[in-house]
Formats: structure tokens, C-alpha cells, sequence
């Protein structure tokens, strides 16, 4: 009995060696394999897009909610608003860096967006949108000064073009509004998905 028992436990241990050597060796195959630069597996395609341009986008500026005189009763003295883009084609491109963004009284006075630092670039498959969030102080609240634009509208393009567009102002709703700002820039949040546009 116990020379039958030790062969099967033999046996039972040297299939199981087996086993994991021939897995150790399956995912040390796998491991070298996807690691080799320049392979499909290893390609990023996002990197390969073209960048975004801005009349192949379709661009929209909206306050924020809460713009209001209750938020300068709360000390808040920010204003918000949110501008985005959404790739019009099917096929994707490259978002990288802040757009640009003007707001001029005619010839006059003017205020431009200003983000900080480099941003990621944004991949925008087609139909996917892009959105920068943006702070300004409005006339009127503590500390605003006299250099203010009162516009329905804002001058875009996007990051690295040269070619620009007119966006009008909204609100929440989609309805016309006024963009009420003080000093000399407005500040830009770095470029984020959010997800399909319309």
C-alpha cells in the first residue's frame, strides 16, 4: 500500500510542476511579447490623431448657474462659465492645450482666457466633447476695477490653430446671455472630457 500511495503523490506533484513551469513560461512568452515596442498592443491610437480644429468643432459658451447677487452676499465674487467643443466628424482628434479665447467691447477693451501650466492633451473620438471651465469677476463685486467687457459673444480657437470662430453667450437654458467681466484675463481650468455632445 504505501508504494502505491507515494508514486501517485509523485506523480500528483510532478503534474503540478508542470503545470506551473509551462505557465511561468506561457506568461514570460506573453510578457515579452507585449512588451515589444512599435506592436499593435503597445500603440496608442489617440496619439496618432490629427489636432483638433476649431471649424470641425462645434463650440458653445454657457454661465454657470449661481451668477447672481447671492453669491456676492456669500463673498463669492467669481463668476463662472464653461466653454465646449464637440468633435462634429467621426473620426478622432487631438485637444491639446487651452484654446483661446477672447472677449472684446469692439476695438476697446478686451479680456483673453489664461490657463496655467501645460495640460494633458484631450483625445476626442467623433461626437465626444471637450469642456474648460472658466472664473472671471463680475462688475459691479469688490476689487473688480474699471477694465470690464460686457459682450454677448467671445472670439475661440483651438489650441495650436490659427483660424478662429465666434461663439455666442448663453445660459444654462441654452437662451441668450451676457458675459459681465472685470480685469485682464479670465482663468481657464485645464481641458477635460465630458463625455458625448450632440
Amino acid at each position: 500500500m504505501p508504494a502505491t500511495t507515494r508514486p501517485a503523490g509523485g506523480l500528483a506533484a510532478l503534474t503540478a510542476g508542470l503545470t506551473l513551469a509551462a505557465g511561468l513560461t506561457l506568461t514570460a512568452c506573453d510578457t515579452t511579447t507585449t512588451a515589444t515596442p512599435g506592436t499593435a498592443t503597445t500603440a496608442t491610437p489617440d496619439a496618432t490623431a490629427p489636432p483638433c480644429r476649431t471649424a470641425a468643432l462645434t463650440w458653445t459658451l454657457s454661465l454657470l448657474d449661481g451668477d447672481d447677487a447671492d453669491d456676492a452676499e456669500r463673498g463669492d465674487h467669481g463668476s463662472g462659465a464653461r466653454l465646449t467643443a464637440v468633435n462634429k466628424g467621426s473620426g478622432a482628434c487631438l485637444f491639446a492645450g487651452y484654446p483661446g479665447l477672447a472677449i472684446h467691447n469692439g476695438k476697446a477693451d478686451g479680456i483673453e482666457g489664461a490657463g496655467s501650466g501645460r495640460p494633458a492633451a484631450v483625445a476626442l473620438p467623433g461626437h465626444a466633447a471637450v469642456s474648460v471651465d472658466l472664473r472671471y469677476t463680475r462688475r459691479g463685486t469688490p476689487g473688480a476695477g474699471t477694465w470690464c467687457v460686457r459682450q454677448h459673444e467671445a472670439a475661440v480657437t483651438a489650441p495650436h490653430d490659427t483660424h478662429g470662430t465666434v461663439v455666442p453667450v448663453t445660459d444654462t437654458h441654452g437662451k441668450a446671455a451676457v458675459l459681465d467681466a472685470c480685469g485682464e484675463t479670465i482663468a481657464m481650468a485645464p481641458p477635460r472630457r465630458t463625455g458625448a455632445g450632440t
